[in-house]
């Protein structure tokens, strides 16, 4: 995946084949599919390409269908489902090998005033106090140490706390996991850099605070995990590379799938998004 802030905007630059048709470079990878963040991402520049520059990206729901193919290009094929006065709507369908892999449906909206409340920053430490999620890794081994510094160091991961350890024990919410992330680099000032930059990093920890309670982390060989879906709904512009807060939960787990929602908050206290996900958590072998 992007090992850098350079390498991640790289991804993030489209090719433009046509109208409303695009294609998506890869990333080098030792993964045998596709980062869900990445397709996600490159659909958010895709379809954001569509709009007039007036429109904000406030909301997305997509869909993974298939395993994306590391080997090839990805094409992004955008379709204008509406424009109006205040409000556009974008589809993009995702394709490799002639059959769709993902398809997100993109809402925009030029910015308006209107009533405000958000919910309340949780008290955490700082992000310079949290654990660097690569020494996580280090814990089980120093390949999975090098793995993650060859797959992810684009982004900067501050572990702060799950339930039970650096969150207190909690009946009602047994499953929560908080991070600092941002992109550790610069990322272009043009919003949809920032947003896409966001999507990106979104979809790599959420599924893994619906194993807290389990005690499997998210990279375990018991473990068969895959996202299914990913919503974000973008409340205010904020930067993907300065500190936001992942305040993850998982309110349910079942079927072998587990729900993610998460709060992102900026370091002054702003909450700018929401994010959730469901996703496969199938153990390989259930009688272990």
């Amino acid at each position: 995946m992007a090992g850098s802030a350079a390498e991640l905007t790289s991804l993030l630059e489209l090719e433009e084949l046509e109208v409303d048709l695009f294609r998506g470079t890869q990333a080098r990878t030792e993964r045998q599919r596709v980062f869900g963040g990445q397709v996600a991402a490159q659909a958010v520049v895709a379809a954001t390409r569509s709009v007039d520059g007036e429109f904000v990206l406030h909301s997305l729901h997509s869909y993974f269908l298939r395993p994306g193919d590391p080997a090839v290009p990805i094409v992004y094929d955008v379709e204008r489902i509406r424009d109006g006065r205040s409000f556009s709507t974008r589809r993009v369908s995702a394709r490799q090998h002639g059959r769709p892999i993902y398809y997100m449906t993109a809402n925009f909206q030029i910015p308006e005033p209107g009533l405000e409340h958000q919910d309340r920053m949780p008290d955490v430490v700082p992000p310079e106090q949290g654990m660097p999620l690569v020494e996580l890794a280090r814990e089980r081994g120093p390949e999975a140490a090098e793995h993650w510094e060859r797959e992810w160091s684009a982004l900067d991961i501050r572990h702060v706390g799950i339930t039970g350890r650096g969150i207190p024990d909690d009946p009602a919410h047994p499953a929560q996991a908080r991070l600092w992330i941002k992109v550790d680099g610069a990322v272009s000032d043009d919003p949809t850099m920032q947003a896409a930059a966001f999507t990106y990093a979104s979809d790599l920890t959420l599924l893994g605070a619906a194993l807290v309670p389990h005690g499997i982390h998210i990279a375990s060989p018991r473990l068969m995990p895959a996202s299914l879906d990913h919503t974000i709904w973008f409340h205010k512009p904020f930067r993907a590379d300065e500190w936001w807060l992942y305040d993850q939960f998982s309110p349910f787990a079942g079927g072998a799938r587990g729900l993610a929602l998460a709060r992102v908050f900026t370091q002054s206290g702003e909450l700018v998004a929401t994010v959730a996900q469901e996703g496969l958590i199938r153990l390989r072998d259930r009688d272990r």
